[in-house]
């Protein structure tokens, strides 16, 4: 039986009676060998063969899997202004469109931003007073150096990993069981994180941690990533909850490792990439024997098996119609050079090496376009899940590839490369409009000749997320428990919302000062998201979130005037104003200090004690103050 595929379906041909016909059909195929991608000779079913259309120089003719080889630095007129190499990538793109960049932010705003990117937390008073005060010319690095050694760090930027992994502690569906040991996973990516554990061993363990490290119980735990997404434990057939999660797992490696849309191959030929159904079905086939499934029982980690695997192609993506068996190969469209697995090696445990090979193209440059994106609110590329043919061409694409170059050869070390983007120029520019009257003119010919500010003329201001906005209420008042680690936290819910729940969906935690923990430790729950986080747009954990949404909406308003949480931050800030002065001007002061990084000018401040002078409190300044644009947006 021949299974014939083209880039718009898959379809189930009759079977062909004529050798001479099966002949003609097999020899268009693309020759791969044959413990890649049929079964050995066995029964009619199992005999059969599938015909794909070969891929030509045109369909890797894209920039996403070109070799990735250093750019040559360019020259710029204005070589002052730069900094780092990054700079005058940016710098040479501007001059060509005869723009300039933005002055530099002052010491207060660049202190702030590097602060809440980097710790996911506003700078202490202690750091306004340190960097603010200290005139070496090194301060800026070694407050950077600082904030990257701080194991607050790993608690910021675990989460965006976290989002890509579909993390949660709940199957999903309708029942949404507990997995009790999740949250174990959580704790594995913030310590990776603080280890600067390099990207390349930091995916391997990921896809094949129990393979590679077989008696290194983390090593086991990494491959929960896999696992990470919604399933079905109690479903009535095991077999149709085994495809779904095989499916689920092959479309996350694709898209958060690759930056590749796999997911749409899963029961036809993509409709524009070079990626048929077979190559879906062969990279899925890398994990077919990795799940072991009992019923009524949450998956957690990847089952270790030293066998050969191979999985069916499913005609339409039916789980029911299984076509012809294939074995595990890389995906053609990246792998010009044919390189298969080896019988020798277990098959997932090639993948990871293969993924995280110097020679391959997307891995670094999905991982530095993401990262990117985090520092400046959008990636070179703004499609970062998606670099095939329909994703959005890079802005800077020498920057990216540079920078892609850099990140392998300095060992894959995410720490190094926050550091060389923060203490660039082009991340310290100004987010508002000079004063200056020239400096201010150049600034509007930007904006209208680059409105959305693709060319990084200045810093683009960005609202907190959800998670940045809670730590930050408590931490302005040094209420924030810092502890690390450990089982998650059931904050207090809404009563209105309690009222409505089931009997065990939410448990809140009984020790109080476990409420104020660190949001990347509060209990993730896939079909009840807290509260607060889901109005600050959260994603829901059902699938990788390369990018939040971020919306604009009355009831965020509401919830940052009104809610219980933030009449708690804001007593809790009020209490520790009063504590350290009485003086009306010193705690307006304070405030401003520990919430903008700043003093007030002299109209604020006259305003802030013009309100005091009325029936108004300091507990209602706190609030007002907590509620500001200032206080939710990093400039």
């Amino acid at each position: 039986m021949i299974w014939r595929t083209s880039r718009v379906s898959a379809v189930k041909s009759s079977a062909l009676k004529s050798s001479a016909l099966k002949s003609l059909f097999v020899s268009v195929a693309l020759v791969i060998p044959s413990h890649c991608l049929l079964a050995e000779e066995g029964n009619q079913e199992e005999n059969q063969a599938i015909v794909e259309e070969e891929l030509t120089k045109y369909d890797r003719d894209h920039w996403s899997y070109e070799p990735i080889v250093r750019p040559t630095v360019p020259e710029v007129s204005d070589s002052d202004w730069s900094i780092t190499n990054i700079d005058r990538f940016v710098l040479a793109k501007l001059e060509s469109e005869s723009l300039q960049p933005a002055p530099p932010a002052d010491k207060s705003t660049l202190l702030r931003r590097v602060c809440w990117d980097l710790l996911g937390l506003p700078p202490s008073i202690d750091q306004i007073q340190q960097f603010v005060n200290d005139e070496r010319p090194d301060a800026y690095e070694r407050l950077v150096d600082s904030l990257l050694a701080s194991p607050q760090y790993g608690q910021r930027w675990a989460q965006p990993w976290l989002d890509l992994a579909r993390f949660a502690e709940t199957d999903g569906y309708e029942h949404d069981k507990l997995r009790k040991d999740a949250w174990k996973y959580r704790d594995w990516v913030i310590d990776a994180t603080n280890n600067d554990l390099a990207y390349d061993d930091f995916v391997r363990l990921q896809i094949a941690g129990d393979l590679e490290h077989p008696a290194d119980d983390d090593a086991v735990l990494a491959t929960a990533f896999c696992l990470s997404g919604p399933d079905m434990p109690d479903i009535n057939s095991q077999e149709e909850r085994r495809h779904v999660l095989l499916n689920e797992i092959t479309s996350t490696v694709g898209s958060v490792l690759m930056g590749l849309q796999f997911g749409c191959a899963q029961c036809h030929d993509h409709k524009y990439d070079a990626i048929s159904q077979a190559d879906f079905y062969r990279l899925r086939a890398f994990f077919d024997s990795a799940i072991e499934l009992k019923q009524n029982r949450s998956v957690g980690v990847l089952a270790s098996y030293e066998d050969f695997p191979r999985t069916h192609l499913m005609h339409r993506g039916d789980w029911q119609q299984p076509g012809p068996e294939l074995y595990p190969a890389f995906p053609r469209v990246v792998n010009p050079s044919g390189e298969m697995p080896s019988e020798k090696v277990a098959p997932r445990l090639e993948l990871a090496r293969w993924l995280t090979e110097t020679t391959n193209p997307l891995t670094p440059r999905v991982a530095v376009n993401r990262i990117w994106q985090h520092h400046f609110g959008s990636g070179l590329t703004t499609s970062p899940s998606d670099f095939g043919v329909m994703g959005d061409s890079p802005t800077h694409p020498d920057l990216l590839d540079y920078l892609a170059h850099d990140f392998v050869r300095d060992d894959w070390s995410v720490k190094r490369l926050h550091r060389t983007i923060v203490l660039s120029s082009v991340y310290q520019t100004a987010s508002v409009r000079p004063v200056d009257a020239d400096l201010g003119a150049q600034w509007d010919l930007a904006q209208a000749s680059d409105p959305e500010n693709r060319l990084l003329s200045h810093f683009t201001r960005r609202r907190l997320d959800a998670e940045a906005i809670r730590d930050g209420l408590f931490s302005v008042s040094d209420s924030l428990n810092r502890k690390m680690a450990g089982p998650s936290v059931s904050p207090p819910l809404p009563r209105e919302m309690l009222s409505t729940l089931l009997k065990g969906q939410w448990s809140e935690s009984p020790n109080k000062a476990e409420h104020y923990r660190r949001s990347v430790y509060l209990f993730a729950r896939r079909n009840l998201r807290y509260p607060f986080f889901a109005t600050f747009d959260r994603p829901s954990a059902d699938q990788p979130c390369a990018l939040r949404n971020q919306s604009t909406t009355g009831v965020q308003s509401l919830m940052l005037f009104n809610s219980e949480l933030m009449m708690d931050a804001a007593s809790r800030l009020c209490d520790l104003i009063e504590s350290e002065t009485s003086n009306s001007k010193s705690q307006i002061q304070s405030l401003y200090l520990r919430l903008y990084a700043r003093r007030p000018t002299g109209d604020e401040l006259d305003a802030a004690e013009r309100f005091l002078s009325t029936d108004a409190t300091l507990v209602d300044v706190c609030r007002a103050m907590l509620n500001s644009n200032e206080f939710l947006y990093i400039d």
